[in-house]
Formats: C-alpha cells, structure tokens, sequence
C-alpha cells in the first residue's frame, strides 16, 4: 500500500479573519513536499480550488515546481476539476510534469467539491454530469493515443490531430476520485480507472459496499486484478501526543467545517463530532502515531487498500504543525504500517 499526502492549499486564517498571503503559502507547499519526498512518502496529491480560503488554482505548476526538488515522490492532482477544463490542455500540462519528473507524474480527476470553476472558465451548471462524462471520454482518448479525431458537444472537433508532448511509455497514470455515488463507481470500474474515495466524514465501514461494488464492476468487465488500484482520502493529521494535537487542530478545524457548511446548510461543528471522527470507527486521523498506524491499518484491513492519503491542511495549520505531522507520518508511521503490511 502506498502512503502519501494530500493537500488542498488551504489559507491560515487569523481569529480577525485575515487570510495568508498566497506568496507564502505557496512557497511553503513547496518546502513541505520537498520534506516528503526526504522522509521517504510514496506520493502527493495537490487540489484545484478557485476560491479566496486556498492557496491552488493550478495544481500542474505547484507539481512542476515541486518537481525540480524532490526525486522519488509519486506528484498527483488531487483532483484536477476535469468538468471546467480542456482535456487536451490538461493531458499536455501533465505530460509536461511527467517528463520533467521522470516518470512521476499523475492526474486524478474528478468533478470537484465547489462549483466557482462552472462560471469562471464558462460552463452552464446544468451540464454538470454531461460535461464530467464527455470530457473523461475525450482524456481517456488523448492519453490511448498521440494522434485522435473526436468530435462531442462542448469542445471543438479534432480532426486526426497530435497531442504533444507525450508523457513517459506514452502513458499517464489517471485516476479518479468519487464521493459516494454509485454511478461514478460503476463508471470507475467499467472503465478500468483506479479510484480514490474520498471519505471525509461519518464512518468509513459506510463505504464498504461501494468498494464491493467497484471491484465487481471491475472484474466484470475483464480488467486485470493485477492493475487494480483502490484508495481512500481522509483527513489527517499527526503529532507526539494524541490530546495536544487535537486541542490545538480543533479550532482550525471547526473554523473550516464551518465556513464550508454556511454556505451548505449543515449545522455549527461541534467537539463531539471531532471526537467522535477521531475514534474507532471515525473517518478523522488525527493523533499520535500509534493510533494513526492502528487505524490506517484498519481502513487498509477494511477495505484492501493500494493508497492511503492523509488530507493534511484542513483548515490552514501552520507550517511548522505541517512540517511536523509529515516528519512524523514518514518516519514513525510509514514504517510501522509497512512493516505491519509485510506480515
């Protein structure tokens, strides 16, 4: 199983509001995969936002740039908003990444959380599940071969036309990420696409059926088991104690559940709900590494997984609780759930 990080780009944001400078968020996004990639992490993932709180609105340059400083780590969107960009275009900047990494690069696609990038690139929200289908196919078709004529609804024809450059072996790694619809699994696994499941609340034994369901639609339609690919995406993050982690994690937290859930109708975030995400059976991974080891195992157990992804900054922790938690994920954590695995 392999172990990583994703991250969204969150902004700190101050008790009066005040939002951290882009500049500087950006430049430590850079510092902190670089650590990743020394402490021996698998792979990053970095996500698309349009929105004032985050930091990334092109995940393909943060990749690029992180590129030239790391050597080993796995480089992800995570996701790419497929929906409100050009295949062609997106494949091409990937394609980039990958020969620049050496091989390391990867997109997940995926629809996306928030809906800003609909209006902005001048998209109608009422094709929202036309645009996501037709423009998988058009990526899919692109990434099968240089040359391509297609013809769809929302972008111009290709007429026997070259996408250039081309990644690695002529192959990019594109994954897709789902939240908890059956069709976007059944189309994962009739695809032969790997998945990555985003499992941010609740009680991860809720999704079981839904990765049941992938792996039957997966071998129904005659995909090798030997490239199956399954992950999970959860929120995460580590310290040396278990209670001072939490105590200093929640505010930021519940700020960020919050900002979020106004604008969707949930309820004020409490510290039982915390508390409870962060127990047993919870989707929340935030704690020592003891308790980190035992429950990514258990969603490894649970599950059969090939990725595990700690969403690491939620709501804007510091760099310094950032740099921290991925020290530790990669050098207390890593090993033990390893080694575990190897038994």
């Amino acid at each position: 199983m392999e172990l990583g990080i994703g991250m969204f780009g969150d902004l700190q944001i101050n008790a009066k509001g005040e939002i951290q400078p882009a500049r500087q968020r950006l430049q430590e996004i850079i510092e902190e995969i670089k650590l990743m990639d020394e402490v021996g992490l698998d792979f990053y993932g970095i996500g698309e936002h349009h929105r004032p709180d985050y930091a990334v609105s092109s995940p393909e340059i943060i990749l690029a740039a992180a590129a030239t400083v790391t050597k080993n780590i796995k480089l992800s969107s995570a996701v790419s908003v497929l929906s409100s960009s050009d295949p062609v275009k997106l494949y091409q900047n990937f394609a980039t990444i990958d020969l620049i990494s050496n091989g390391r690069a990867e997109l997940m696609a995926g629809r996306g959380s928030f809906i800003e990038s609909f209006p902005l690139f001048g998209y109608d929200l009422q094709d929202y599940d036309q645009l996501y289908e037709e423009k998988l196919d058009l990526l899919l078709k692109i990434n099968a071969s240089p040359k391509i004529s297609w013809k769809g609804k929302f972008r111009p024809e290709l007429n026997n036309q070259e996408v250039l450059p081309r990644a690695i072996n002529d192959n990019l790694k594109i994954w897709v990420a789902v939240g908890g619809t059956p069709e976007s699994v059944e189309r994962a696994g009739r695809l032969g696409l790997p998945v990555m499941f985003a499992i941010i609340g609740g009680q991860p034994i809720q999704f079981k059926p839904l990765f049941d369901y992938y792996k039957k639609v997966y071998q129904a339609y005659g995909h090798d088991m030997n490239k199956f690919e399954v992950g999970v995406h959860m929120h995460a993050l580590f310290g040396e104690n278990s209670n001072e982690v939490a105590d200093y994690y929640y505010p930021l937290y519940s700020a960020q559940m919050n900002r979020i859930g106004r604008s969707r109708g949930w309820a004020p975030y409490q510290r039982n709900q915390f508390e409870a995400g962060r127990g047993n059976g919870g989707a929340l991974i935030i704690g020592d590494a003891n308790e980190s080891v035992d429950k990514i195992l258990a969603m490894e157990e649970t599950f059969g997984l090939t990725r595990f992804s700690a969403h690491m900054d939620v709501g804007g922790p510091s760099h310094a609780a950032l740099m921290k938690s991925i020290e530790i994920f990669g050098t207390k954590i890593a090993p033990k759930v390893r080694e575990a695995l190897k038994k």
